[in-house]
C-alpha cells in the first residue's frame, strides 16, 4: 500500500478504540492497538521509521476490529499476536530454561535437580548455578540419604540398589529404613532450602574436620569444596528466597535484549517462597535481525528494542490468558503506560523496587533473563522439557523389517545436537511381524551390552524410540530386565506427540526442542530403512526360482511390493510396471507364486 491508500482506507474507519491489521493475502504482518483507530491508521500514511515504511508497503490491505474500552484492546492485541504471530510484532515464546529442586509428591518424596517438576511437588528455586545446586544436593544425599530413582526403578524391587551400598539412598523401597525416619529426613533437607544453612554446613564440617584428623586427605578435600558450595547457596540474594511473613502471590519480571532476540525472566512467590521460575524468549520484528539503513526516523524502531518495550508486550501477552498474582515487581517501568493502568485496574500492585528484599528478586530475575540458554540451545531446552539433566549424548532406536522379514533395528547417535556417524550400530533382529517385540529385543541387546562392558561407547544421556506409546513402553520394559537406569522417551509420527513415561505432550510445531527430537528419529528410521534393504535384498526366496528373474529383478520387485507376498498378490499389469519384468516374465510370476 502507498501512503494516498492508507489514508483513504484511515478515512472510513470509526474513530474508536480497537485493533487493526496490516495484511498481504492470507498473512497478518503487523497487529496494532489504538484509543482511536482512524487517527492511529492515518498516521501510517507518513512512517517514522524504515521498519513501519517497509511494512506498510507490503501490505495489501487493512482490517480493523472496534471494542468497547481500551483494555478490552489491549488485550484482543495480545490474543491476536499470540494466535496469529505477525512478523512485524514482537512475539512471546515460552523458555523454560532454569533448574529447581524439588521434592516429589510420594509417599516417599524423590528429591530431584529438574526443569519441569510433576505436579504437587515442593520445589525450590530457581537456581542459575547448576554445579552448585547439584554439589549440594549431592550433600543432601549423602547426609539424609534420600531416594533420587525413578519410580520405574523404585517400584518392585526386591534387594536394594547400588544407592544404597554407595551410602546415599537408606533404600525405603526395601524397607531398611522406616517411613517416619525417612520423613524426618525429608523435613530436614527441606529445612535447609528454605534457609536454614547449619543444618547441612554443620555436619559437612564435622566430616571434613575428622578426614582430616585420620589423614584422609583427599576425602577432607572433596568435603572442603562441598561445604563451599553449601555454605555459598544462599549467598546470592538468600533473604530473598524465603520470607515466611508475606502472604501474596508475587511475579518478579526482569528483561534482556540481544541483537534480535529478547529474553524476560519471570520468578513466581507464593506465601514468601519461590515455587516456579520461567523463561520466556519473545521473538522480536524483523527488522531488529536484518539490521537495516539507520535513519533518524528509525528512532522509534530503536525505542521498541529496549527491556522496557519488551516488558510492555510480555505483560500483555502472558497476563491475558492467566490469572493476575497480587503483585508484578519489574526491573523498569513497561514502556507502554495502558499496559501498567490495565494491570492497576485488575488490582495488581505494579512496583520497581529501589532496595531490600524485593530488589534482591528483582535482581536475581535480572541474572536469569541474560543468562544464555534455552531456544539458544535446543539441548538443554529439551533436557528442561523433560526435566533431566542436558542430554548431550542423545541415542535414536529404530525397527524395519517387511511383514516379519529381513527385521533389522539401528541405533544412531546425536552427540551436542549433531549426529556422530561413527557411533551408529545395527543389528539384525529375530524375524517376526510385531514392532513391539522387536524394539524389546533392539533396546535389551543395548542395554545388556552397556551394562556388561561390552560397548565401547559412553552411555547416553536420552534414548529416544520411534514410535508411540506401545514402543516405548517394550522399550522401558527392557532397560528394567537389565536394570540399565536411562531416560527415555518416544516420537510419535503421526501427530508429533512427545510421549513420556508420565504421558503424551504435545509442543509447538516450531519448538526447537522437538526439532532435535525429529532430526533424531529421522536419522534412526532412515538408517534402520537402509539396512532393511540391504538386508531384504541379500535374502533368497522363492523369487529366485522364477526363470527371468536375476538378482537386479528380484531387487527391484521388492523394493517396489515390499514382500514377497505382495509380489504374490500383484496383477500381471503391475508387475510389467517394473523395470526387468517383461509380459512373459510377469505372466510366470503369477503362474509359480
Amino acid at each position: 500500500m502507498d501512503a494516498e491508500s492508507v489514508r483513504a482506507r484511515a478515512v472510513d474507519l470509526p474513530a474508536d478504540p480497537g485493533v487493526y491489521q496490516f495484511r498481504v493475502g492470507e498473512t497478518t504482518l503487523y497487529v496494532g492497538k489504538a484509543v482511536d483507530l482512524r487517527d492511529r491508521v492515518a498516521s501510517y500514511g507518513d512512517p517514522r521509521s524504515g521498519r513501519i515504511r517497509g511494512m506498510v508497503q507490503r501490505a495489501d490491505r487493512i482490517e480493523f476490529a472496534v471494542t468497547d474500552t481500551e483494555t478490552q484492546a489491549l488485550l484482543l492485541e495480545a490474543n491476536l499476536i499470540k494466535r496469529l504471530q505477525p512478523r512485524y510484532n514482537v512475539r512471546l515464546k515460552d523458555d523454560k530454561s532454569y533448574p529447581l529442586v524439588a521434592f516429589t509428591d510420594h509417599e516417599v518424596p524423590r528429591i530431584e535437580v529438574t526443569r519441569d517438576p510433576d505436579e504437587g511437588s515442593v520445589a525450590y528455586g530457581p537456581f542459575t548455578n547448576k554445579g552448585r545446586v547439584e554439589a549440594v544436593v549431592k550433600a543432601i544425599r549423602d547426609e539424609y540419604r534420600l531416594r533420587g530413582c525413578s519410580d520405574h526403578k523404585y517400584e518392585g524391587r526386591d534387594r536394594p540398589c547400588l544407592d544404597y551400598e554407595m551410602g546415599i539412598c537408606s533404600a525405603p523401597c526395601t524397607g531398611e529404613v522406616d517411613p517416619g525416619t525417612y520423613a524426618e529426613d525429608v523435613a530436614a533437607a527441606r529445612r535447609f532450602f528454605e534457609g536454614e544453612t547449619g543444618i547441612l554446613a554443620d555436619p559437612v564440617r564435622r566430616r571434613m574436620e575428622v578426614a582430616a584428623e585420620n589423614a584422609e586427605f583427599e576425602r577432607a578435600a572433596t568435603l572442603r569444596d562441598r561445604l563451599a558450595a553449601v555454605e555459598a547457596f544462599h549467598g546470592d540474594g538468600g533473604e530473598a528466597v524465603h520470607d515466611r511473613t508475606d502472604d501474596r502471590t508475587v511475579d518478579v519480571l526482569a528483561a534482556a535484549v540481544e541483537g534480535d532476540v529478547a529474553r524476560v525472566a519471570r520468578l513466581h512467590s507464593e506465601r514468601g517462597q519461590l515455587v516456579d521460575r520461567s523463561r520466556h524468549r519473545l521473538d522480536a520484528p524483523a527488522i531488529w535481525a536484518a539490521g537495516g539503513d539507520v535513519d533518524d526516523g528509525d528512532a522509534e524502531d530503536a525505542a521498541r528494542n529496549t527491556p522496557a518495550a519488551v516488558l510492555s508486550a510480555f505483560l500483555a501477552q502472558y497476563y491475558a490468558e492467566r490469572e493476575f498474582p497480587d503483585a508484578v515487581l519489574l526491573a523498569e517501568r513497561p514502556a507502554d503506560p495502558d499496559v501498567v493502568d490495565w494491570l492497576e485496574g485488575e488490582g495488581v500492585a505494579v512496583r520497581v523496587p529501589g532496595a531490600g528484599r524485593e530488589a534482591k528478586l528483582v535482581e536475581l530475575a535480572l541474572k536469569n533473563a541474560h543468562k544464555r540458554g534455552g531456544t539458544d540451545d535446543p539441548v538443554g531446552t529439551l533436557g528442561g522439557r523433560l526435566g533431566i539433566d542436558r542430554p548431550e549424548r542423545i541415542e535414536g532406536f529404530d525397527v524395519s523389517h517387511a511383514s516379519g522379514t529381513a527385521a533389522v533395528g539401528s541405533n544412531v547417535c546425536f552427540v551436542d545436537g549433531s549426529a556422530e556417524t561413527g557411533e551408529y550400530r545395527r543389528k539384525k533382529l529375530t524375524d517376526r511381524n510385531d514392532d513391539y517385540a522387536n524394539m524389546r529385543e533392539l533396546v535389551r541387546w543395548r542395554a545388556t551390552r552397556a551394562v556388561e562392558g561390552r560397548d565401547d561407547r559412553p552411555d547416553p544421556h536420552l534414548l529416544l524410540i520411534d514410535g508411540g506409546e506401545g514402543q516405548l513402553g517394550a522399550a522401558r520394559d527392557a532397560l528394567a530386565e537389565v536394570d540399565w537406569d536411562v531416560p527415555v522417551v518416544a516420537l510419535a509420527k503421526a501427530e508429533e506427540l512427545v510421549v513420556t513415561p508420565n504421558g503424551p505432550r504435545r509442543w509447538d510445531d516450531d519448538a526447537p526442542a522437538l526439532h532435535l527430537l525429529q532430526r533424531v528419529r529421522d536419522e534412526a528410521h532412515r538408517f534402520a530403512v537402509g539396512y532393511h534393504q540391504t538386508v531384504r535384498d541379500e535374502v533368497t526366496t522363492v523369487l529366485d526360482d522364477v526363470p527371468g528373474v536375476g538378482p537386479e529383478t528380484r531387487k527391484r520387485l521388492l523394493r517396489r511390493f515390499g514382500s514377497v507376498e505382495n509380489v504374490r498378490e500383484a496383477s500381471v499389469a503391475d508387475l510389467t510396471d517394473v523395470d526387468g519384468v517383461g509380459e512373459t516374465t510377469g505372466e510366470r510370476l503369477r503362474s509359480r507364486l
